[in-house]
């Protein structure tokens, strides 16, 4: 393939003349403003930068090049109107590392237009037409760090790039800003890494204004990521409402939405808990030590319940109230240090422990309250006292217990439905007998009508009464 011959009807291409119409110097060959509409031919096999930026290359068939670059790491092609991109273009330079095709008109990248190039490192793709990216048109790129992808037509958010599982390991930088953008998947945003985060630029988007959005610019901003601090008049959204009007993202804490300031939150946990604490760096591959609440480094040989992981997370095991504090994370590389603060805050039981509590605590709560019903029961629900009844007057010889009944009626007529509640209380101003003593006859010993009799039989109820009801008071009621 990549020996074809060029010289087909409509394919004629310039021959490459380092005096004439390109500069060569040593391995670079530079054909850049040159109003070329065609790859030259004849480029020599030793080329490792090939600059052919700001000419008129509108098509970039598979056989642009009749022999294979392999020494080749550097492309350039913006400015070149650039609107079509052959499926196998890239066959014969599969050791490019950095690819420009910024600044053209293509409109679409087709699934398989980069698969030969697994060496990628740098790939722009700005300032183009671009309005749809096949999902898995980047799958083979596994070394790709940085994608430029803003001011596009764009208007899906890449998420297979950058999601745990699919993303490309390498890429720390993605640049979907100045595009079409509407939705954000947040709740997958948030949990991705650091390194990715601080190089992920989605700005001047027509993104819907809510305070989830403000909270994670908020918490990138804080963190000093660069994607929010590089630009951050230049994050805005669109507030709802007919009038479709566009504020800056970090001006929602104030009378736009009144979103709640962000601060971060601490890290908590519960008693006999397995713990890691996560040092989530701007950058990979950092040398990371750690130190406790007492400014004590953790080491191999340090008797603690932490330690610290191969991937340089920390792990607290099992957790002790007296794991609270503040623990530090020191990052460090050849190029840039990075210091991380996490501060712990252990509940004094353990992660089953709170549902006893609340258990004890309901108990407690329906206990009282059954408490205060039957109180109010007692107070309000019991019958007249008999000083308060109309009816005072009674006959000699006449039982001094009163009755009040509480009956249920039914709404239906049947006699055997109805339920009939006797109370009775004592009345303690005709009821009193000897020696302060309630006598529940209520009539006097030397009324009745036989004395011998009566005599007899006062000295048996004396010896009754007494015996029976010594210790019952007069307010207390009976059922009968």
């Amino acid at each position: 393939l990549c020996l074809a011959l060029l010289w087909l009807p409509g394919a004629a291409a310039s021959t490459l003349n380092c005096h004439k119409m390109c500069i060569c110097a040593s391995n670079i060959v530079s054909c850049s403003k040159m109003n070329l509409s065609s790859v030259p031919t004849g480029l020599p096999a030793y080329t490792a930068v090939l600059d052919l930026s700001y000419n008129d290359i509108t098509r970039l068939r598979s056989e642009w090049t009749p022999v294979k670059l392999l020494k080749l790491h550097n492309l350039l092609l913006s400015h070149n109107n650039l609107s079509f991109l052959s499926s196998e273009a890239f066959v014969c330079v599969k050791h490019l590392r950095y690819l420009d095709l910024s600044s053209n008109s293509l409109q679409q990248l087709d699934e398989f237009v980069f698969e030969p190039l697994v060496n990628l490192e740098v790939l722009l793709l700005y300032n183009n037409k671009i309005t749809q990216i096949d999902r898995s048109a980047f799958v083979t790129m596994v070394k790709l760090q940085k994608l430029y992808l803003s001011q596009n037509q764009i208007s899906r958010f890449p998420l297979e790039l950058v999601k745990e599982k699919s993303r490309l390991e390498k890429l720390s930088l993605l640049d979907v800003s100045s595009n079409r953008i509407k939705n954000l998947p947040m709740s997958e945003i948030q949990v991705l890494p650091a390194y990715i985060k601080t190089g992920l630029y989605f700005h001047n988007n027509p993104l819907p204004c809510h305070c989830d959005l403000y909270t994670l610019l908020a918490h990138w901003y804080i963190r000093r990521m660069n994607s929010a601090v590089d630009f951050r008049d230049d994050h805005t959204c669109v507030l709802p409402g007919p009038q479709k009007a566009q504020v800056g993202i970090f001006d929602l804490s104030g009378d736009s939405m009144n979103c709640s300031t962000f601060v971060e939150a601490d890290v908590e946990a519960f008693l006999e808990q397995t713990l890691i604490l996560n040092c989530d760096t701007k950058h990979r591959e950092m040398l990371k030590a750690w130190t406790l609440p007492d400014n004590v480094a953790v080491t191999p040989r340090s008797n603690h319940t932490a330690r610290v992981l191969p991937d340089g997370n920390l792990l607290i095991s099992p957790v002790r109230s007296e794991d609270s504090g503040t623990y530090t994370c020191f990052a460090t590389s050849e190029v840039f240090n990075e210091t991380i603060y996490m501060v712990l805050k252990v509940h004094n039981f353990t992660m089953h422990g709170g549902s006893e509590t609340l258990n004890t605590a309901y108990t407690t709560l329906v206990g009282c309250l059954a408490s205060v019903v039957l109180v109010l029961m007692y107070l309000y629900l019991t019958p007249c006292r008999c000083f308060c009844c109309p009816n005072k007057g009674k006959a000699r010889g006449e039982d001094s217990i009163h009755s009040s009944m509480l009956s249920v009626t039914p709404t239906h007529a049947d006699p055997k439905a109805e339920l009939n509640r006797h109370v009775a209380f004592i009345d303690s101003k005709d009821s009193q007998g000897q020696n302060g003593k309630l006598n529940p006859n209520g009539n006097e010993y030397e009324d009745d009508a036989d004395a011998e009799t009566g005599s007899l039989m006062k000295a048996k109820r004396k010896k009754s009464v007494a015996e029976s009801i010594s210790s019952v008071f007069s307010d207390t009621p009976m059922v009968v």
